[in-house]
Order: C-alpha cells, then structure tokens, then sequence
C-alpha cells in the first residue's frame, strides 16, 4: 500500500476516528496523540491493512482498544472540562447554545462508559447498529438495549434537573 493509497483506504476516515478518541478520553490533546499513534502505527503495517474487509470497522475499533489500553496505564484525572463554544452573531444566543452543549456534554459524561459511547457512536457517528456492535464485539441486541438505557438515562436526568429548576424558581 503506498501513501495515495492509504491516504484513499485510511485516512478518509481520520474524523470518525479521532471523534472516536475523543469521546473516549474526553480530552483534546490527548485524542490527537493517541490519533497520531494508531495512524503510524498503520503506516507501519499498511501492506497487511489490504486484508481488512471493513475498514472503518477495524479502525474504530482500534481506536477504542487504544484509548481504553491508555486510560487503563495512566492514574485516573478528575473531571476534565468540555468546552464548546460557537460563534454566533447574537451572543446570547451563543452563550445559551454554549451552555446547553456543555449541559448534554456532561450528561452524557455522567453516562456509564458503554452507553456513552454506544450513544456518541449512534448520535454523533451516525454509525449502524450492526456496526456498533462490531467495532464493540457485541450483540446487536445488548447494543440496542444499551442506547435505550442512555437515551432514558439522559431523558431521566433532564426532567430531573427541570424540576429542580421549577422548585428553585418557585421558591422566589
């Protein structure tokens, strides 16, 4: 495999990757090490890539077993910030898509770590049930049930914070 053709065969999908990284460890800097680190890794091997059927399959999986191998070597950190900010001509409007953003962020952060990354690789990803369950090693059925969990985690978190909000507001 020469460099046009990796370039073509598994660069196309260096976004989905490096998204994938970056739900995982929830930390910029480190997602475009680790991304830099899979792709000399595959550049290192590229010739026995041409066995791979599913491409984008096996390099997301990839990305996730060396995130997770990562994140098991290294102590663990506290709470790191996700910080999302659109330009918008109104600045209310952007201070108000910003927070909301940071608001489902940390949600989906509060999610146990299938289901968040089972519903970034659906939401986000756009990605198949069946592949999904591929890049994950699991059922198609245990992934179902894991992204009905998270969307009625999410669903249950979000009421909940609107009636303590509602109470909050009533009190004054």
């Amino acid at each position: 495999m020469n460099a046009l053709q990796f370039q073509q065969q598994i660069l196309c999908y260096a976004d989905q990757v490096y998204r994938m990284a970056l739900s995982i460890t929830k930390d910029e800097s480190r997602a475009k090490d680790l991304y830099q680190d899979l792709m000399m890794r595959f550049w290192e091997k590229r010739d026995q890539l041409r066995m791979i059927e599913n491409r984008r399959a096996f390099l997301l999986t990839s990305m996730r077993n060396l995130c997770l191998d990562k994140i098991r070597k290294e102590p663990v950190t506290e709470d790191l910030p996700v910080g999302v900010i659109d330009e918008l001509p109104d600045p209310y409007q952007s201070v108000e898509q910003s927070d909301t953003l940071r608001y489902i962020h940390r949600l989906i952060d509060e999610l146990p770590d299938t289901q968040r990354i089972i519903l970034r690789m659906k939401e986000v990803e756009e990605l198949e049930m069946e592949e999904i369950a591929e890049i994950l090693s699991m059922t198609e059925n245990a992934v179902t049930v894991n992204l009905s969990r998270a969307r009625k985690k999410m669903r249950e978190m979000i009421i909940a914070t609107q009636l303590k909000e509602r109470k909050h507001y009533e009190r004054y």
